[in-house]
């Protein structure tokens, strides 16, 4: 069964003004605007948002989803997850793509869990993943779990 995700993009500017507006706006009826904008290598706003950020926000939020429901299908007693991230993006031949996303999450777990168990059930969600899925950039995973 499909699922989909509408969104509205909005932008104003003029492209014949050489330093045009890079800025937009992502929104949907039921959620909060998200201001969004170029890389501020590419003439973007650094406070907002941009595609490289998004996506690997996106694959973050994802894994650590995936991750929390196969914790919970095995019983795994998971108390906290605070997620570092990096997209690294690279032009090589004159194009740019996302080349790896790393994930170095700290996974706090109840004291003596089976901290095996955590990093397997933690790179079997990537499998999972929908967004890890989607994408081809090479994604690393650097868990540290620590009890307590």
């Amino acid at each position: 069964m499909a699922h989909h995700y509408p969104l509205q993009l909005n932008w104003t500017g003029n492209t014949l003004d050489g330093t045009y507006n890079r800025s937009a706006t992502v929104t949907n009826p039921d959620k909060h605007a998200l201001s969004v904008s170029s890389a501020p290598e590419y003439a973007g706003d650094a406070t907002r948002w941009n595609p490289e950020d998004l996506l690997g926000s996106a694959l973050s939020t994802c894994h650590m989803l995936t991750f929390l429901a196969l914790a919970a299908k095995v019983r795994l007693e998971v108390k906290g997850y605070q997620g570092e991230a990096e997209a690294v993006m690279d032009t090589v031949d004159r194009i740019s793509r996302v080349v790896s996303i790393t994930l170095r999450p700290t996974i706090r777990v109840a004291p003596g869990t089976d901290t095996a168990k955590v990093v397997e059930m933690f790179e079997k969600a990537h499998k999972y993943c929908v967004i890890a899925n989607s994408i081809t950039a090479k994604v690393a995973m650097e868990p540290n779990v620590i009890a307590g």
